[in-house]
């Protein structure tokens, strides 16, 4: 059995909606034909690729593969379709925290005019390479160096490091801060896509403790409490503020390296030119 495209609809949408009903409302289908749809999958493919219960629908390890390779294959064939009808595309510019900061605006200003046939879209994927490896994003702007061979990564310019901290935070007063000031709470840390750990600080000068987080938005609760500070770039510190939250220079902290990247394996074209105008506002 051959695999279709209506069957990858079907099974991104009940993962992502979290059951076959509302896949099916997503879909504009039937409940039934929605599990068809996945069910046939599974037949062609030869593994499970749901879990399913009475409660919850999550994938298996063979579904997580699948699924990544799914939307890949779903944005290559929306690209095919817009190519087709005289447009050049979609590119898509993942990044797990903050695009550029306040560079942001005018980049997409400037991507209009370097590029006029394609359509620049910029995505927030909290994962280590920004959508890379699961195929959601043609670039990705990256703070950290992800533990994978999979992507190549051009260093594009540097950026200083802020501090985050509750506005009530005894710091808050201050202009600067430095890391010793800040060694004094414990620091909120994404271990997964955040660019900063513990080796910022040196050894046996470093904050008494870690509040472990998921995302950006986490980042900002957990210190919009008082619970952690946060060091991050400076385009975090431009791109998201928060009513009870302030953002202070680390003036001791090394800056930042801001990198492009994209996949070895699928490399996207006018590496050269994009890598180039990023670069430009780093200059």
């Amino acid at each position: 059995m051959d695999v279709e495209l209506r069957h990858l609809r079907s099974l991104i949408a009940v993962v992502e909606t979290g059951s076959f009903t509302d896949a099916g409302i997503e879909l504009g289908i039937s409940q039934a034909a929605v599990s068809r749809n996945v069910a046939a999958l599974e037949r062609a493919l030869g593994v499970r690729l749901l879990h399913r219960t009475t409660r919850s629908v999550e994938p298996t390890t063979a579904g997580e593969r699948a699924i990544r390779k799914a939307r890949r294959a779903l944005s290559i064939i929306s690209d095919l379709q817009q190519e087709a009808a005289g447009g050049g595309g979609t590119v898509r510019i993942g990044y797990p925290w903050s695009a550029l900061g306040r560079h942001t605006q005018e980049f997409q200003r400037r991507w209009e005019a370097v590029f006029p046939h394609s359509e620049l879209r910029l995505v927030r994927t909290n994962t280590p390479t920004s959508g890379l490896v699961e195929g959601t994003s043609d670039f990705a702007i990256l703070r950290r160096v992800p533990d994978t061979s999979a992507v190549d990564l051009v260093l594009i310019g540097h950026e200083r490091r802020y501090c985050a901290m509750a506005s009530r935070d005894p710091l808050a007063g201050k202009r600067t801060v430095s890391l010793a000031q800040l060694a004094g709470a414990p620091v909120a840390i994404d271990p997964r896509t955040g660019s900063t750990r513990l080796d910022l600080w040196p050894e046996g000068r470093r904050p008494p403790g870690t509040v472990l987080i998921e995302d950006i938005d986490d980042w900002l609760t957990v210190i919009a409490t008082g619970a952690a500070r946060g060091v991050t770039a400076e385009s975090t510190a431009y791109q998201y503020r928060r009513p009870g939250l302030v953002y202070r220079l680390v003036r001791d902290a090394p800056p930042l390296p801001v990198y492009a990247a994209w996949s070895k394996a699928d490399p996207p074209p006018a590496r050269k030119d994009v890598v180039e105008l990023l670069a430009g506002f780093y200059a």
